[in-house]
């Protein structure tokens, strides 16, 4: 991570360390989930595993580009979720990212996040608007994305800025948006298993029904969060 960044956890945590080793609250919902809600508690969980920092990946990797459908109402509950454009993703995440994004580099690709972290209250909204679990996370499980371990991306050209050619738009329910579909164009299926095998490298595992959705390796480990982007935001 950059000086900067680094600079700034740690005036962070130097502020919020002091209650540590007093007890560490744990916030549990209806569903019996532990879900860290308070900003406190989530700068504790940096203090004891650094790995647990939710960073900000544009400001970490200027290159990707971010189309984050859910700050609009270009998505498939037609409302924005959130109040800014923003991508965050646990710092191990934003490390393989930044090497995925640096190979792609050399061969004139580079990637596109619509979505990472995800507050557990939106994918409680989500559900609550859909009632599919399929698609959606259930509230009594939560998602990789409540983790900040899961990321929704695609690949573009960085000469024209456009996507490369993909079976679905993003966030579309069929099955042609399965990893394993294979009734598609020769050169669609070529580009999805580039986009699978580059991904698999570097340690993420494609979600069964989304070619876009990733999960990083590990991600059992990270508490469910429900920090909202304002807070995690700092310049």
């Amino acid at each position: 991570m950059k000086t900067r960044s680094r600079f700034i956890v740690l005036c962070l945590l130097v502020a919020g360390a002091g209650s540590f080793f007093s007890g560490h609250a744990q916030t549990v919902n209806k569903y019996g989930l532990k879900v860290i809600s308070d900003y406190q508690e989530y700068l504790k969980s940096i203090v004891a595993d650094n790995a647990n920092l939710l960073v900000n990946i544009r400001q970490e990797i200027p290159e990707i580009v971010l189309d984050i459908k859910y700050a609009t109402k270009d998505n498939f509950i037609h409302e924005s979720v959130y109040k800014q454009p923003l991508a965050f993703a646990r710092k191990p995440v934003v490390e393989a990212l930044a090497d995925i994004q640096a190979e792609l580099k050399i061969l004139g690709l580079g990637l596109k996040i619509w979505d990472a972290y995800r507050p557990y209250s939106v994918t409680v909204k989500f559900y609550e608007k859909t009632h599919d679990s399929v698609y959606c996370a259930v509230p009594w499980k939560g998602s990789r994305h409540n983790r900040g371990c899961a990321v929704d991306l695609t690949l573009i050209d960085l000469k024209t800025g456009k996507e490369v050619a993909m079976p679905t738009a993003y966030d579309d329910f069929t099955d042609k948006a399965h990893p394993d579909f294979m009734n598609l164009p020769e050169n669609i299926l070529k580009n999805r298993e580039f986009l699978v095998s580059l991904m698999k490298r570097y340690g993420f595992t494609p979600y069964p029904s989304e070619w876009w959705h990733y999960d990083y390796q590990g991600w059992e480990k990270f508490d469910l969060m429900d920090i909202p982007f304002e807070q995690l935001h700092i310049k």
